[in-house]
């Protein structure tokens, strides 16, 4: 016998081969389930409901379960022990998913739930039919599928006799048939009466598998006839039986014997009684009560929201058999979707059938015109049929899941803060998944890893860097400013963060090509040598695999930790004293810590352009905290930081959908898309036309939708970090000047404005100047030879690095495909030479002389050597990763959809983020700037700028 837990192979066998094929069998089959809810829904009216067993007619938590005193030996295993006595909740409930009147046809179930101690419960669930009419789980949902929906007599004959054969097949659907119609032919009068079996197989210990039934137990009155016409009178009799006596059942439980007679993995094979006998165990008491009383009607509404499920249990009792193991992820997407926590968009008929012909039409005519090169309409429409397959084909779950099945205790209630508060870490965005996207949560891929270590090293990325990155002399991004490139640094920090093993713990080297003179100096002070050396990042360890799976220490979600933190320590201590709802601030500064670096959410890589954002969105913190406390006076102090927390996260989303991306990617294409992102398609009959026919869930912008992850689990990705490897934009020199008279007050370079330096020197400048002179300063082009020279020698956390290096070793060595391959991930036509990349002889000559073939180009190169569409700041190639992910980031988040709404946020909440815009939170703290913003662009267009004049009173601005 297998040790409790662990799977036996005498008993079961895995659908697809293996535990994880079957899970992810089993994942769609629970989101068929949800839709399965949905349909149910229609047809019942009301709210989502439990997939099946949606009506319940009794319900109590004051039973009690005690094993016999002479309960066999061989089945004294763990809560099961001679003379238990635990408390239980029962629920006994009609099978079908619609809520119908209790005399339809139909199964009944009982579902129990064993308390044996804090935190320790067993859940048992069984049915009125001592087999189940599937084989397997795909039978199973099958069957519900194809009678989703159908209450009317004729809908269920339609369901039976043409749908199920078209799903499983005339014999399997004839044999399914026959079944439900034997167990639905019988009438029942009591639920008291009624036997329930478990049909699925579980685990007893060291005594192997058994099925279990509840049966009335001896003594046990029969009901009279009925008035069948009455739809609740189920739950009539129930309540008289026990307004005047206790209602008993009998847990018994039946052995394995073999594979033939009482197979695991079949649950549509009877036990019969001769071949397995059933053992009565334990007594399953319901005291008399009275069901109609307010307390008991409370009750009954308690345990509605409770999900039942076999797995919540332990190990020694787990559940056994195909569709016992897909019950866990089946019942806890239902059960979820049910009580609101996850959700489910249905595709209408009309976007599944044209949608293929037309993204297929799409296809072929982009191996011609790519779809910048289409006419508005028609490149719009494009990205959505683009999106679709990307959302399809590119999202990959890399976090390590369950499979098998394990058991768990039955879940702890959500805390309820955390329904209308973001937590601190990014657990309970995804009530359903609570991990899901958190701090620790790994990142996920769009392309699947390619790990080669032979080329780790191939070609020398020092090499790569001198030849193709290093800047030679700046390229001006002549349509942005500097605040782009320092808004971008400012998300990816509240996005990405790969933690870092300590420096001199474990390190990467990187030796240095031959002829490089002179060595690297890896720290201060220390010596010349002939390899670069810098920290690895840390990988999760997964034994027998490579090390490409890495935790992200911030959170996924779009949750502005970069200024609050991203643990609730950090939270706290930025907060001002004795827990008041503002952010700390010193004369409108961040504090200052021991080095000189400012007490923020994430400090790293610190120069005075981030900055200028932390200090400007500290101070919008600051400014709804006072408005709600104003408008709310009632409002608690932990209420306030919370809901301004909410308030500023969605405003930083909805400044970098609908300002800085259509800035960076500066086509009416991408406007158009991005605004109808945040606020649905203008008011276009064609566009509306086009969304209506292929892309409905278009028609609206994300945050009036519903949370939807699409083709995996939320998270950001490796791929996505790569992309956003846009260091170029960060000029080396800066001119600072006054935004009253113009004058230039002092020219910087990038190393006198980073680290400790950047806050003495905001607090010199002004705020208002640094802005000033971030805004009429353009970036630099994201494109080959202008990587700053200041980041290829930079110091961090004691180490000298050349971030050009480590931005081409940590893609490799995190098994991102290198360009080619990366291409054709993403469905773009491979290159099949250098020209295909390139026409400038001089960037064409390098490439040939650093790469031995175009297979060999990295990722970041290739990103950065492509000619973009006009208009865009970087390339197209990188922007198919954007699409995904931009839209994903916050169709997920259920802060920025179903949960974006004013009872979450206040009105004022909801009202500000709406109303405000970058240049609004420009003004709101730095108000003399107001004749200097673009007049019909975003504030990362460049600004007015003022032109010093004779008399210095800035007369001359432009």
């Amino acid at each position: 016998m297998a040790e409790a837990g662990q799977h036996d192979e005498r008993f079961e066998r895995y659908d697809g081969g293996s535990p994880e094929a079957e899970r992810l069998v089993f994942e769609r089959l629970a989101r068929v389930l949800m839709e399965v809810q949905v349909r149910n829904r229609r047809a019942g009216g009301g709210g989502i409901v439990r997939a099946f067993h949606a009506k319940a007619p009794v319900a109590v938590e004051n039973a009690r379960l005690r094993f016999h005193d002479d309960l066999p030996a061989a089945l004294r295993v763990g809560f099961a022990q001679p003379g238990a006595d635990y408390p239980a909740v029962v629920r006994l409930s009609n099978a079908s998913g619609i809520r119908q009147g209790d005399g339809s046809p139909d199964l009944r179930g009982v579902a129990v739930r064993v308390q044996v101690s804090e935190g320790v419960s067993h859940d048992l669930l069984a049915t009125s039919f001592p087999v189940s009419h599937a084989r397997d789980a795909r039978e199973f949902v099958a069957f519900a599928k194809a009678m989703a929906g159908a209450r009317s007599p004729v809908q269920k004959a339609f369901a039976l006799f043409v749908k199920l054969p078209l799903s499983v097949g005339l014999r399997t659907a004839d044999r399914m048939r026959r079944n439900v119609q034997a167990a639905t032919r019988h009438t029942v009068d009591s639920l008291a009466n009624e036997t329930y079996w478990s049909r699925g197989a579980m685990l007893w210990g060291e005594a192997g598998p058994v099925r279990y039934l509840l049966r009335p137990a001896p003594g046990t009155p029969s009901a009279p006839a009925p008035d069948r016409r009455d739809p609740d009178f189920l739950h009539r009799e129930f309540a008289r039986r026990l307004g005047q006596a206790d209602v008993a059942f009998d847990l018994c439980v039946q052995r394995y014997v073999d594979e033939r007679r009482t197979p695991v993995e079949d649950a549509s094979v009877e036990w019969k009684d001769a071949v397995a006998p059933a053992v009565p165990i334990a007594r399953l008491t319901i005291p008399a009560q009275e069901l109609d009383s307010a307390e008991a009607r409370a009750t009954a509404r308690r345990i509605e929201d409770l999900t039942f499920n076999p797995w919540y249990t332990t190990d020694e009792f787990r559940p056994l058999g195909n569709i016992n193991r897909a019950r866990k992820a089946g019942y806890q997407a239902s059960g979820a979707h049910r009580l609101g926590r996850r959700f489910v968009s249905e595709e209408p008929l009309r976007n599944r059938v044209l949608g293929r012909p037309v993204g297929a039409a799409f296809e072929l005519l982009n191996r011609v015109v790519p779809w910048h090169r289409l006419p508005l309409s028609l490149s719009l429409l494009n990205l959505v049929f683009l999106r679709k397959v990307l959302r399809r084909l590119n999202l990959i779950d890399s976090e390590l899941r369950e499979a098998p099945p394990k058991a768990q205790p039955a879940p702890e209630p959500i805390p309820e803060r955390l329904r209308t508060e973001r937590s601190y870490d990014g657990t309970y965005n995804d009530l359903s998944e609570p991990r899901m996207g958190s701090v620790g949560a790994t990142f996920g891929r769009n392309l699947k890893p390619d790990y080669r270590p032979d080329l780790f090293d191939t070609p020398n990325p020092v090499t790569v860097s001198r030849e193709l990155l290093y800047r030679e002399s700046f390229v001006p991004a002549t349509s942005l400013n500097v605040l782009a490139a320092a808004w971008i640094q400012f998300q990816v920090h509240d996005w990405v963060n790969h933690r870092r093993y300590k420096p001199g713990e474990r390190s990467v080297e990187v030796p240095l090509p031959p002829g490089h003179a002179g060595g690297w100096q890896n720290t201060p002070g220390g010596p010349a040598e002939h390899v670069m050396r810098f920290a690895e990042n840390e990988a999760v360890e997964q034994p027998g695999q490579p090390p490409l799976l890495f935790a992200n220490s911030a959170s996924h979600w779009w949750d502005g930790s970069e200024v609050y933190g991203a643990d609730e320590q950090t939270a706290r201590f930025l907060r001002e004293p004795n827990g008041g709802a503002k952010l700390r601030l010193e004369e409108g500064h961040l504090p200052l810590t021991g080095n000189g670096v400012p007490l923020t959410g994430f400090n790293e890589s610190w120069w005075m352009g981030l900055s200028s954002l932390h200090t400007l969105f500290a101070r919008e913190h600051n400014a709804v905290c006072d408005a709600l406390r104003a408008e709310y006076p009632t409002m608690s102090e932990e209420k306030i930081y919370h809901t301004a927390r909410l308030v500023v996260s969605a405003l930083i989303a909805k400044i970098h959908t609908v300002e800085w991306t259509p800035a960076i990617l500066a086509t009416e294409a991408i406007d158009v898309a991005l605004h109808t992102n945040w606020e649905g398609p203008p008011k276009n009959w064609l566009n509306q036309l086009g969304l209506w026919l292929f892309e409905a869930h278009s028609l609206t912008g994300i945050p009036k939708t519903l949370p939807d992850h699409h083709a995996a689990p939320y998270s950001l990705t490796e791929d996505f970090t790569t992309v956003y490897r846009l260091h170029p934009l960060i000029p080396d020199d800066y001119e600072l000047r006054d935004h009253r008279f113009g004058h230039r007050l002092e020219t910087v370079g990038f190393m006198d404005i980073q680290g400790g330096a950047a806050e003495s020197q905001i607090r010199k400048t002004g705020l208002a100047n640094a802005l000033y002179s971030f805004g009429i300063a353009h970036p630099g082009a994201i494109t080959l030879h202008n990587f700053p020279r200041a980041l290829q020698r930079f110091e961090r956390d004691g180490e000298i690095i050349d971030l050009s290096v480590v931005d081409l070793v940590r893609t490799r060595r995190r098994g991102v495909p290198r360009y080619n391959d990366f291409l054709a991930g993403l469905h773009k036509p491979r290159i099949r030479s250098f020209e295909d990349l390139t026409r400038n002889a001089e960037t064409l000559a390098r490439l040939k002389d650093v790469y031995r073939d175009v297979d060999e180009i990295d990722t970041v190169v290739g990103l950065f050597a492509e000619n973009p569409p006009e208009g865009f700041g970087f390339s197209d190639t990188a922007f198919r990763i954007f699409i995904l992910m931009a839209s994903r980031r916050l169709q997920s988040d259920r802060f920025l959809t179903v949960d974006y709404r004013p009872e979450v946020y206040t009105p004022l909440g909801i009202d500000w983020v709406e109303k405000s815009g970058m240049n609004s939170v420009l003004l709101r703290h730095c108000p003399d700037l107001a004749p200097l913003l673009p007049r019909d662009a975003s504030a990362f267009a460049p600004w007015r700028t003022v032109r010093p004049t004779a008399n210095g009173d800035g007369s001359g601005s432009q």
